[in-house]
Formats: structure tokens, sequence, C-alpha cells
């Protein structure tokens, strides 16, 4: 694989991915054919600022949870209001790790 589109990858995506896998990444993508390449970057990530303002906005209702794929959480959201309002709290400092683990999660899902 070319390193400079692995880099170019890397640069326009490194803040959707948890820091502390970003070597893990770059060690894949290296590894991999033109193929899984261009499924990696047809995946549609995240961002994980956006997923922050869709807590603050909706996250009462779940709707943060529901777009990141936990369902469970998001349904619980919805059905108790937040948890009386402290899961939504919580979830302002949990939910930009947590879509960042997701787009990880779906990454790993190609290979």
């Amino acid at each position: 694989m070319d390193s400079q589109r692995i880099d170019m990858f890397l640069a326009t995506t490194a803040s959707k991915f948890p820091p502390e896998r970003l070597m893990m990444i770059k060690e894949r993508l290296e590894q991999m054919d033109d193929a899984r390449f261009y499924a990696v970057q047809t995946i549609d990530y995240r961002d994980p600022s956006i997923m922050l303002a869709v807590s603050i906005v909706g996250g009462t209702l779940g709707i943060d949870r529901f777009i990141i794929g936990d369902i469970g959480l998001g349904v619980l959201k919805l059905v108790t209001g937040g948890c009386c309002g402290v899961f939504t709290i919580v979830d302002w400092f949990l939910i930009m790790n947590r879509t960042k683990e997701t787009n990880f999660e779906k990454f790993m899902m190609i290979l």
C-alpha cells in the first residue's frame, strides 16, 4: 500500500478514531490490499464533535445513541427521558469517545 495514501487517509480521519489506536490502524492499512483500502475509505465515519452537538440537543430522546448504533441504550434513554436527565448529562462526557470506538469497530469489520 502506498504510504502517501495512508498518510492522507489518517490526516483526514484521525480525529474520528481513538488516538491510542492510530498506530494499529496505520499498520493494518499498510498490510491491506487496494480493494479493502477503498472499502475502508467509503465507510461513513461519524464525527465525534457533531455527535456531541446531537447529544446536547436530542440526548434526552436517545437520538445520539440511535445514530451510533447503540439501539438498546437509545431505547432506554427514549423511554426514561434520559434516565430523568442523569444519563443524558453523563452521555455529554462519554459520547465522543463512544463515537470514536464505534468508528474503530467499523474499520475493524472491513478487515
